[in-house]
């Protein structure tokens, strides 16, 4: 009496999608977590259009010019007689840090350019306009 044993080398026919749904979630949460965010803090401004923008990550104050004459300088409102003394307290190291400056695409060019001579006159050299890509103000205005 002779015992046959047999294997049976079939391939498996249910998928197991356990192991792809957590790698999947896994690359999510990395891409997530290395990209990097423009973040638009606090006050509403409408951004004027240009085609080619970057971001940058270095230690800046922001500086935004509103429609009806205010200033705010990182989300504080600042009144404009006193606008030199607050950048002075903020601006820790002039010749590094960036002032960006973002305002309503029709503020007067003369306000802008108050901004940058008060921050010049403390030493400031760098200086960035924020703008909006073109490509997302017009998706914005199809929803």
């Amino acid at each position: 009496m002779k015992i046959q044993i047999t294997q049976a080398n079939k391939p498996l026919t249910i998928f197991s999608y356990s192991s792809l749904t957590d790698i999947v979630l896994l690359l999510l949460i990395f891409f997530l977590l290395t990209s990097s965010f423009i973040i638009t803090e606090g006050i509403k401004v409408t951004l004027p259009e240009a085609e080619y923008s970057t971001a940058t990550e270095q230690e800046q104050l922001v500086v935004a010019l509103l429609n009806d004459g205010r200033i705010f300088l990182n989300n504080l409102e600042v009144p404009q007689e006193h606008f030199r003394a607050s950048l002075q307290e903020k601006l820790t190291d002039p010749e590094q840090q960036i002032i960006v400056l973002s305002s309503d695409a029709d503020v007067p060019l003369q306000r802008a350019v108050f901004v940058m001579d008060e921050a010049k006159g403390l030493g400031a050299t760098r200086f960035f306009i924020s703008t909006t890509q073109k490509e997302q103000i017009e998706s914005d205005d199809i929803r």
